[in-house]
């Protein structure tokens, strides 16, 4: 999962709680905290979803500038297919988004901001 979030979404390392299974992913303002579920802080979770099973939706990321065509060319060569570009509602209003998975098969939102003007 590390791999994927820092060599593919681009992501760094701010900073590790090895203590608590606790590794925070600085995406841009945004901060993405990766837990390990056998780890301290997993394990007062609860249990894992069961296989096929999720705890959230999906999480959505805002990134600026948007270009779809960009971002289909950034992650074709780790051999992941956005699916289709859509015009969604988001806290800052319409915009284009588009949807992938990591490898656990958690939905990403990647959400750029509405045309200037719109």
């Amino acid at each position: 999962m590390l791999r994927f979030y820092c060599e593919v979404l681009g992501c760094s390392v701010e900073k590790r709680v090895a203590r608590l299974g606790l590794i925070h992913l600085r995406a841009g303002a945004a901060l993405i905290d990766l837990v390990s579920v056998d780890g301290p802080l997993g394990r007062k979770g609860g249990a894992a979803p069961a296989a096929g099973g999720r705890n959230l939706d999906h999480f959505c990321l805002r990134i600026e500038p948007f270009d779809y065509e960009a971002l289909r060319a950034r992650f074709a060569p780790f051999g992941i297919e956005l699916q289709p570009l859509g015009e969604r509602f988001g806290a800052e209003g319409d915009g284009p988004s588009v949807y992938l998975e990591d490898p656990e098969g958690n939905t990403i939102e990647l959400k750029g901001t509405a045309p200037r003007g719109a």
